[in-house]
């Protein structure tokens, strides 16, 4: 089995400690690894290097940083079939989702390669008489990121590509589910010519995750999972004095208008619903069908192609989706399927019970589609997070843009429609971070930045992007004057300012 280690400084002959988890191939159910869980000595000597990095780091001109992205992107390209075969065994979606999760995750090593003209500051000539002022971006010091399964390569690659290109150090935490990707990665990276302990990678659980959230040289957490976990990073982290972004949960609901091209909204839906088996905070997991006539329609077709969806292992070709990350999850979903049907949504798609030959003992769930399903049930309030979707019939667009507006969570949304008048609206009066028309996935590319409204996300500033160099560093004001010819002036009392 292969036993995945921590990398601190360049080493990764740390000591494992006492406590360890096992890594599952969820298309076969077996075991195939262990990572060792950090204890708190661990971290902290993940963060110590991180601190003895900074200075000489953070002096380091960034036109030379960005040659070290430059060269980190070309490495995942290179590396682009290994790291994606980790992603699959590890996690379970398909080969072609893991190479789409890498592609978007080497964006924002693209972006990262811009960090001299990102860092440039501003500068105002002569605000007073022989007084200049400018304001310059400086790194924060050694950062954080807690990373989810979902994502194993593309969301540490929201995080310490930017971080790094600014001058920061930073520690990661991926998750325990799937950590080969990750440690690859940031193995890649530091290939590329990042000095020992610039990036640190540490396993763990809460014990690791509540030692970056309270030791004092961490300056910043960037934190992407559930709700509960998030608001928790949130606190904590912030009451000890931290800056915090937290990236929470989602239910991304999908408005068909009966003037839009049904066939290509229904096969944007299932891609959107279903790719992954459902395991993204931007997955779409309700649609809200504008009409009775519409909805019947919707369903019909939603059905039929939910029928012919090939699910099998993620390494197989042809295959639409994998299985769910773990039993555990596996037997969560599918509880939330049975208590569907005990509410009384009509289970339209049993995905329930479905088997994939040589792989009896793996953690497959078939597409599931409810319909006639009210705001009052579970499956509607709550992040199901697997292939479930869910169909609420309404009789305007207005009525379902109450529903969302309503609903705890703001991560993304769409519209599908013909009017643009109608898209103008929904755009511009929709409580939802990110919007879609005609799109049903709508995830900014890596010059925009990623972050949803409500309890989706804890903090002020989203995910990579502009905001992300916001993020990362502080801003300092400077106000210099030199006075000339000699000339000594008086005191002034009164408050400075230009007559």
């Amino acid at each position: 089995m292969t036993i995945v280690p921590h990398l601190i400084g360049a080493a990764t002959d740390v000591p494992a400690g006492s406590r360890t988890a096992d890594i599952v191939n969820p298309a076969t159910g077996e075991t195939v690894g262990s990572v060792p869980l950090a204890d708190r000595a661990t971290v902290e000597q993940a963060i110590a290097a991180a601190q003895a990095a900074f200075p000489a780091w953070r002096a380091t001109p960034p036109a030379r940083r960005a040659r070290v992205m430059f060269r980190f992107r070309q490495l995942l390209e290179d590396n682009a079939a290994r790291i994606c075969e980790l992603i699959t065994r590890e996690h379970g979606k398909t080969l072609d989702d893991a190479r789409g999760e890498l592609t978007r995750g080497m964006e924002n090593v693209e972006y990262a390669c811009g960090v001299a003209d990102l860092l440039k500051g501003e500068h105002s000539k002569n605000v007073g008489p022989g007084i200049d002022s400018w304001s310059e971006f400086q790194p924060l010091g050694v950062v954080a990121g807690i990373t989810p399964f979902n994502f194993p390569a593309m969301v540490p690659l929201w995080m310490y590509p930017i971080a790094i290109a600014c001058g920061n150090t930073f520690v990661l935490k991926p998750s325990e589910r799937d950590p080969s990707a990750a440690l690859l990665v940031a193995r890649l990276a530091l290939e590329a010519g990042l000095p020992p302990g610039v990036l640190n990678v540490v396993h763990g659980d809460k014990v690791a995750v509540d030692t970056l959230l309270t030791d004092p040289r961490v300056q910043a957490v960037s934190f992407v999972g559930s709700t509960p976990i998030a608001e928790h990073v949130y606190s904590t982290a912030s009451a000890h004095g931290k800056r915090v972004q937290a990236l929470g949960g989602a239910k991304n609901h999908a408005i068909v208008m009966p003037d839009a091209d049904l066939d290509n909204a229904v096969s944007a839906i299932m891609g959107a619903a279903y790719g992954s088996c459902g395991e993204r905070c931007m997955a779409i997991s309700v649609v809200v069908a504008v009409g009775d006539e519409l909805a019947d329609r919707l369903v019909a077709k939603l059905s039929a192609q939910l029928r012919g969806l090939a699910v099998g292992a993620g390494t197989a070709a042809g295959c639409d989706m994998g299985p769910l990350v773990s039993r555990v999850h596996y037997e969560k979903v599918k509880g939330y399927v049975d208590q569907g049907v005990a509410e009384g949504a009509e289970l339209v798609v049993d995905g329930r019970g479905l088997v994939v030959p040589g792989h009896e003992t793996g953690f497959f769930l078939g597409g599931c589609l409810f319909d006639r399903v009210t705001p009052q049930m579970t499956i509607y309030r709550e992040e199901i997070f697997g292939p479930v979707l869910c169909v609420v019939r309404v009789k305007t667009m207005q009525e379902g843009m109450d529903l969302i507006d309503a609903h705890e969570y703001g991560n993304g949304t769409c519209l599908f429609t013909r009017d643009g008048e109608a898209a103008r609206y929904f755009t511009d009066a929709i409580r939802v971070g990110m919007v879609g028309i005609n799109v049903p996935l709508p995830v900014p590319v890596a010059y925009h930045s990623f972050g949803g409204w409500k309890r989706s996300l804890f903090g002020d500033l989203s995910a990579y992007g502009p905001d992300g160099v916001r993020f990362y560093t502080r801003r300092k004001t400077v106000t210099q004057r030199w006075p000339s010819g000699g000339v000594r002036e008086g005191a002034q009392f009164s408050f400075p300012s230009m007559k």
